[in-house]
């Protein structure tokens, strides 16, 4: 196994390896306002929720790499509190994108990238028409992270209100993770897409209690067929069906078919004796 210690590869290397590592990242769409009522308009995969009550999201335009410089989000945010937060899917990815050149002090990114600003009720900086889903945060703290090049600033936000555009909602008014289409950034040039061709369903264990591996039957436990994934789903059952299984590889691979398809009673019936 190759092992690297951080402190000893460039600041670019670790950057490369950690982003490409930690992936996929959903994407904060930060709007911000300067001090003059200036819009700014700039993308982070830093992102993601760590609160539901109190609704909290956090982001983090770090310190650029190459040259240790602060970026006009943060420089905002610190001088306003305020931040709308827009997610980002597929067709507006490109525009995303877009946004994240770096333009000089008093360029409008809205403008730049052809994105709708429209007037927030609660905060200053502008919603992003074209998002799915808009938040209106107020800024609690902003944590820095270090004085050097990739450095990251904490911007912790609290969620004060919500706008949700209504072709992304289902029969039941809630969010339809297919119909949203989300991206997410991976490393160096690549995203992420989840639509109804990538998206799966894994069931929570918590109500019930899975048997756990080691409650698996040898002849199943250590079967030259069954992946990782394979033998996750048969220890997520409550009653082990037959400690007594089949070791027949022809089997395991018929049961793996059924597993492959979610069924997992219908697996377990082939396995048992």
């Amino acid at each position: 196994m190759k092992t690297v210690i951080p402190s000893e590869i460039t600041p670019v290397q670790l950057q490369t390896i950690m982003q490409t590592a930690v992936s996929p990242r959903p994407i904060a769409l930060a709007s911000t306002v300067d001090k003059d009522g200036n819009s700014n308009l700039s993308p982070f995969s830093f992102f993601n929720m760590f609160s539901t009550v109190p609704p909290i999201l956090i982001f983090s335009p770090s310190r650029r790499v190459r040259d240790n410089t602060t970026k006009h989000t943060l420089e905002n945010v610190l001088e306003t509190s305020e931040v709308v937060i827009g997610t980002v899917n597929f067709p507006i990815v490109q525009q995303i994108s877009l946004a994240s050149t770096e333009y000089g002090d008093g360029v409008n990114e809205f403008i730049k990238s052809g994105l709708t600003m429209k007037d927030a009720d609660l905060v200053k900086p502008k919603l992003i028409a074209e998002c799915p889903v808009n938040f209106e945060c107020k800024v609690l703290e902003v944590k820095s992270l270090g004085d050097q090049g990739g450095a990251g600033n904490l911007v912790i936000c609290e969620v004060h209100k919500i706008h949700i555009r209504e072709e992304y909602l289902n029969s039941d008014g809630n969010l339809d993770q297919a119909k949203l289409d989300m991206v997410a950034r991976l490393g160096g040039n690549y995203y992420s897409r989840s639509n109804e061709n990538s998206l799966f369903e894994v069931p929570k264990p918590l109500v019930t209690k899975g048997i756990g591996f080691d409650r698996l039957p040898d002849a199943v436990k250590l079967s030259n067929v069954f992946t990782g994934n394979d033998l996750g789903m048969l220890a997520n059952v409550e009653v082990l069906p037959s400690e007594d299984c089949h070791d027949d590889e022809n089997i395991h691979l018929e049961a793996q078919k059924f597993l492959l398809e979610s069924k997992i009673s219908e697996a377990w019936k082939l396995l048992s004796k």
